[in-house]
């Protein structure tokens, strides 16, 4: 399996005003839980690190810059943010999360890379996009199994702000398993679960490693958590761990033309997992290829 990525770093600074006093943990702690948490995502996502690396080839093809602005969704412990910066060492992440668990964790093991910051803030409440703190439009919006939780009016609501956010042609990328409308294509709803299902037998061969809930169960038993598990039950997550699915991938899609985004597809697939991708509309228009594609990258024929 993959190591979790190397990142650039610089001296630790002082803990933001987001994170509540006296929630740290010591940094070979946070390394140690992030790493189960990015074992027991692959349990989920069984090709979870190839699904980063294009949700980074879109920010990076689309940005058009070398140090893009890029918005992390229920960013978890921060893992796409210490992805994206170690392909793209220029770039700023504004990490966000609403879990004081999962934040501490990610401020622990990455608090000192450079051009990765963590913001405490619940999508479900409108104050989350004025405690990001940008200073310009960002150049992407990302997220990766923090979304299919929220019911379709919530969704809407996010997309909305996100698109807000946005500055003209820029995308949002949304890595997660989108469930095809059953009513609509059966047959189709059924194929896509067993190609996941198959897909999970092949990487996982005949064992399982730790699951979502046995993560949950153990970290918030971690001896050194215990401050940022005391203030998760304070903001009253105990218990929330949003691992069932809600919104389909229909509910997506009519969320994020609600919102206003002029394009809206998939650029990724296996299954029910999909690389869901929206972009802005832009005054200026998108480059036409001077030379047609062609399947086989030979010259294409003369007219």
């Amino acid at each position: 399996m993959p190591a979790t990525p190397s990142v650039p770093s610089t001296p630790p600074t002082t803990p933001s005003e987001e994170q509540p006093a006296g929630v740290s943990v010591d940094r070979r702690i946070a390394e140690h839980w992030t790493q189960r948490w990015d074992r027991q995502q692959e349990e989920f996502l069984p090709e979870r690190e190839a699904l980063f690396d294009a949700l980074i080839d879109v920010v990076q093809e689309s940005a058009g810059r070398p140090d893009p602005l890029v918005v992390d969704l229920g960013c978890g412990p921060g893992s796409i943010g210490a992805r994206l910066l170690r392909r793209l060492p220029e770039a700023t992440v504004v990490s966000m999360d609403a879990d004081p668990v999962l934040i501490a964790l990610g401020r622990g093991a990455y608090g000192d890379v450079r051009g990765l910051r963590f913001v405490a803030a619940d999508l479900r409440l409108p104050e989350w996009v004025d405690r990001l703190g940008l200073a310009r439009p960002v150049d992407a919006v990302v997220s990766s199994t923090a979304l299919h939780w929220l019911d379709p009016s919530t969704l809407t609501s996010v997309y909305t702000a996100a698109a807000g956010l946005l500055r003209p042609g820029g995308v949002l990328v949304n890595c997660d398993e989108l469930e095809r409308d059953q009513d609509a294509a059966p047959t189709l709803a059924r194929l896509d679960r067993a190609l996941l299902a198959r897909e999970k037998a092949r990487w996982l061969g005949t064992g399982h490693g730790e699951g979502w809930y046995d993560w949950w169960e153990r970290v918030l038993a971690e001896p050194a958590l215990a401050t940022a598990v005391a203030e998760r039950e304070r903001q009253g997550f105990a218990g929330e761990h949003h691992s069932d699915l809600s919104a389909g991938i229909e509910d997506h899609r009519t969320a994020l033309r609600d919102a206003g985004f002029a394009e809206v597809g998939t650029l990724w697939r296996r299954g029910e997992v999909q690389l869901l991708c929206a972009v802005t509309a832009s005054p200026d228009g998108v480059a036409v290829p001077t030379r047609p594609h062609t399947h086989n990258n030979a010259p294409a024929p003369r007219p």
